[in-house]
């Protein structure tokens, strides 16, 4: 723990989010490497299917192989750090590890932000435009877009994290959290902030707000567009494209806002880190299910890759 006044590389923080249940390591170790494992293995197994599968290879599942892979950088930034706090005792990270954590956290979260949206607008497109969608998702365009989700991250990763690394921080640098993000951080400094709270509330306006509401409205032409449909049939083959999406951003979303927008009061930080749990650790694991489950074409790829690894075996 750091006491005083520390600038820089100096400062050493102690992340609480798990300090409190010393009794549940073993468990908490099982728990979290069990749900690294089934990330990169659900996801891996998703590319693995858009990649062999001629079917997939298509602006949709693009965006999801884009997904896949954000979802383990995802996990990546955040569980490898626990694991090695869990098995080493401690629950220090220094100030560079720190700001590096928050550097790649904000780079995958908005980049979510932002791939969500643009697969809202390729849905928006085949469902309410069908006879231009090869005109209009062509794979130059489908290239710049998720060019521009990662490259939008990497900025606002910067803008985020680099004034945040320039503060100074005083007496106990307790986060109660699993990892670094921005918000405690500024809570812990002992300096003016206000910039800081600015750029924080510039995007989440633009990266939170702006990109759900662009979500909210594409499903509004989407659902009236499929309601339009005069065979039920052809309205649960419409549906049955984006109802994956849809459950993907309602959970993303939904955790986005209990977290950020809910009033904050002294009992909810223990809940603030069971929340930030759920969205960078939970819905990722939970993706590849969901679309696994819910896509016939993705069901069949895996099942057909599963038959030819047999195949082989014998």
């Amino acid at each position: 723990m750091a006491a005083g006044n520390e600038t820089g590389s100096a400062a050493i923080f102690v992340l609480m989010g798990l300090s409190n249940v010393p009794h549940l390591q073993a468990v908490s170790f099982i728990i979290f490497l069990s749900i690294y494992l089934l990330t990169l293995v659900g996801n891996m197994i998703i590319l693995s299917a858009i990649v062999s599968d001629r079917r997939l290879h298509n602006p949709m599942y693009f965006f999801l192989s884009n997904l896949s892979i954000l979802e383990m950088c995802y996990t990546s930034v955040t569980i490898p750090n626990i694991l090695t706090n869990i098995v080493r005792g401690s629950y220090t990270i220094s100030f560079a590890a720190c700001i590096c954590q928050v550097y790649l956290f904000t780079l995958c979260a908005t980049t979510e932000c932002i791939l969500l949206a643009i697969m809202a607008f390729d849905r928006y497109v085949a469902i309410c435009i069908p006879l231009r969608y090869r005109n209009i998702m062509k794979p130059s365009l489908c290239l710049q877009l998720s060019a521009s989700a990662w490259s939008g991250g990497i900025s606002n990763s910067i803008i985020q994290s680099l004034p945040t690394s320039l503060l100074p921080f005083c007496d106990l640098n307790q986060i109660n959290r699993l990892y670094c993000e921005v918000q405690p951080l500024l809570q812990l400094s002992c300096s003016d902030t206000s910039i800081n709270k600015i750029l924080t509330s510039v995007s989440a306006l633009i990266f939170g707000v702006g990109f759900m509401c662009f979500i909210l409205v594409s499903y509004v032409f989407i659902i009236a567009a499929i309601l339009r449909i005069p065979s039920l049939t052809g309205r649960m083959k419409a549906f049955s494209t984006c109802s994956s999406h849809i459950t993907v951003v309602t959970l993303y979303y939904g955790a986005l806002i209990f977290m950020y927008l809910r009033p904050t009061s002294d009992t909810s930080l223990s809940i603030d880190s069971v929340i930030s749990a759920v969205y960078c650790m939970a819905i990722p694991v939970l993706n590849p299910i969901i679309y696994s489950l819910r896509n016939k074409e993705v069901k069949s790829s895996i099942w057909n890759i599963v038959k030819y690894k047999m195949i082989n075996k014998t």
